[in-house]
């Protein structure tokens, strides 16, 4: 099983610093694919704030186009006033949009109880009473299959 982990934190603070180097306040996303491989994204900041997107939208798509599937994702933010970067845990539509690959996927949580103030934790853990479970057909959670039609 792949974490999220401190190498993937690293490429979403690399893609924050590449993005928006002088920001103040910025969030930025990585995510491993089954075959290994990284995306990185952005948030989508628009002046009509119902047009933003989440900075693991990027990578979510990607991944789906390209027929992969994410293995563990994680958002990290820059704030003013703060040292540092800051996990974010996944937002409810990102976890929404992570589902489609099953209660496995790992997402880097907020934990202030570790030594980093983050831990990597399986969907399952984070939204325990998904929703779509309700119509898994006799599983934990509704396959790819059940989630694209």
């Amino acid at each position: 099983m792949t974490q999220a982990d401190q190498h993937l934190f690293d490429r979403a603070v690399e893609q924050m610093e590449q993005r928006w180097p002088d920001a103040p306040e910025a969030v930025a996303a990585a995510a491993y694919l089954d075959d290994g491989s990284v995306l990185t994204g952005v948030s989508l900041d628009n002046f009509n704030a119902a047009m933003n997107l989440c900075a693991e939208t990027g990578p979510i798509c990607e991944a789906y186009s390209r027929g992969r599937r994410i293995v563990a994702s994680i958002c990290v933010s820059r704030e003013a006033g703060r040292d540092g970067f800051t996990v974010l845990s996944p937002c409810g539509a990102c976890q929404e949009r992570l589902a489609i690959w099953g209660p496995a996927v790992e997402v880097g949580v907020y934990d202030p109880s570790s030594p980093s103030y983050w831990s990597s934790r399986p969907l399952l853990e984070v939204n325990p009473y998904y929703w779509a479970a309700a119509f898994a057909e006799g599983d934990v959670w509704p396959s790819t299959a059940q989630h694209a039609s």
